[in-house]
């Protein structure tokens, strides 16, 4: 039979057995929890040292002087052994003492704005009874190409930690947010414990809600337009619709004081005036192939999507009338000039479907479409590109015949890198050459605007981050002028 007492009267066998039971529940619970566990480096460390220990006594175990010690070199490495196994498991049951060790929310605007910082906030609150150092991962949508994002920081108990960051998209579309990853250490740091909170969430990328917002303001406070690069527009003539009679305050046109009214109250008064409203304001955007080059990782047509949200709102806002058109080979997009409750939406959701196309634009088609869409005299803001001479003579006909149907305003862009190169000083004669080509390209950029001027046809020529500031002091003045 076995001999119990003897098996656990010896000391040796009874260490041997306890640490084989210990390693074998070691392994269980890892084993467990495997796709959750993982080591960390000063784990390695510790075990890196206790595998030199066993290394070193195998060697002073053959030494004839250590022999003659009453000394068993196994001892220092199997009790490092040991202690290592004790760290495990102790700090295994620390950080998987708790199902949930922590509370994750993620904080989303509504919908995110294109070409804008957007704020995203994440929320992360220690839930268990010790001091959590934390490593948090949030995975990104796959459209912004970041696989880096990471964050590490402590939480003492019950403590809550705040994570801030900003976000800015190119494209227009859905975008999804994935899964929040947390990798958890204790004070020891032998282990890391991997947390993972689902919550996928889908988060659609509008038109610039933001820069819609800024401008609104700018062009209605008065102390901002000159901050924001937004012109205080005079006014010339009297094409506008009577209001009130009020008291004169400095600064009023004397030209419009009311003589009968001062005579009667004995102070001077003057006319005030209003802009005429209910006038036609349409954007039509060209989405063909020239509008797909990329400044600052937005094409010319999202600056152009954007600058229309801009001019919409505002036009609205002053009591005219909204509308737009997109067009490339074929017509896009629709929407009749009107001022009713829900036009802005309504042109907001259509902006965020409209997508580039691969062909030319046609623009014998758009001229049709002009005709059979936009009845009565309107502003027109043409967004397109002209990148030579030649390209604008072919269309220069058909832009003609709308401009004398309408008030049209050609808005088409400056390549800012060709410029750029174009101011810069050069060495050698290759560099001037390039130079060369690159500045006769900005001159025909210029002559472009001479073209259209002498017909009689608006323009503007804008860098492309310029390009809702200066579309909406060109509606400014033009409304100013009374010249719609």
């Amino acid at each position: 039979m076995f001999d119990f007492d003897a098996f656990w009267t010896d000391k040796e066998v009874a260490i041997y057995f306890i640490g084989f039971l210990a390693a074998a529940g070691l392994l269980y619970l890892i084993y467990r929890a495997a796709k959750d566990v993982f080591l960390t480096g000063r784990f390695f460390m510790l075990a890196g040292l206790v595998t030199v220990l066993f290394v070193v006594s195998y060697f002073l175990d053959k030494s004839e002087w250590f022999q003659s010690l009453a000394f068993d070199p196994l001892t220092v490495p199997l009790g490092m052994l040991a202690f290592l196994v004790v760290l495990v498991l102790v700090d295994f049951m620390m950080l998987f003492g708790a199902k949930r060790p922590l509370k994750i929310r993620r904080v989303l605007p509504k919908v995110f704005s294109l070409g804008d910082p957007n704020p995203v906030r994440i929320t992360v609150e220690n839930l268990t009874s010790q001091r959590l150092a934390v490593s948090l991962i949030d995975e990104l949508p796959v459209e912004f190409q970041k696989r880096d994002f990471e964050s590490n920081f402590t939480l003492k108990s019950l403590e809550e930690y705040e994570i801030k960051y900003r976000l800015n998209p190119k494209v227009r579309g859905e975008y999804e947010f994935g899964h929040v990853r947390a990798y958890l250490r204790s004070w020891l740091g032998i282990l890391e414990r991997h947390y993972e909170h689902k919550f996928p969430m889908t988060l659609p990328v509008y038109p610039s809600l933001v820069q819609m917002k800024n401008f609104e303001l700018k062009a209605f406070d008065k102390v901002t337009q000159d901050k924001g690069g937004l012109k205080r527009m005079r006014r010339l003539g009297h094409s506008y619709e009577f209001e009130q009679i009020k008291d004169y305050v400095r600064g009023d046109d004397y030209r419009s004081i009311n003589w009968k009214a001062t005579s009667r109250s004995g102070k001077l008064m003057v006319n005030q005036y209003e802009d005429e409203r209910a006038q036609q304001i349409y954007c039509i955007i060209d989405k063909s192939r020239n509008m797909k080059m990329p400044f600052d990782g937005l094409s010319l047509m999202d600056y152009a999507v954007n600058s229309t949200l801009v001019i919409s709102n505002i036009a609205l806002k002053k009591h005219d009338r909204a509308g737009m058109m997109t067009f490339s080979d074929v017509i896009g997009a629709s929407i009749k000039a009107d001022k009713k409750a829900n036009q802005l939406n309504t042109i907001l959701q259509t902006l965020y479907r409209e997508k580039e196309r691969n062909l030319e634009a046609n623009y014998e088609l758009l001229y049709r479409a002009v005709r059979n869409l936009i009845s009565g005299r309107s502003l027109i803001f043409l967004f397109t590109n002209f990148e030579s001479m030649y390209a604008l003579e072919r269309v220069l006909p058909l832009l003609r015949r709308i401009n004398n149907q309408h008030l049209l305003v050609v808005v088409f862009f400056e390549n800012t890198e060709i410029k750029n190169f174009s101011e810069k000083k050069v060495a050698g004669v290759q560099q001037i050459y390039h130079q060369t080509v690159a500045q006769r390209y900005v001159y025909e950029k210029e002559q472009i605007i001479h073209k259209l001027k002498q017909y009689g046809i608006q323009a503007i020529l804008t860098k492309p981050e310029d390009l809702s500031m200066n579309t909406v002091n060109k509606y400014l003045e033009l409304k100013s002028r009374g010249l719609i």
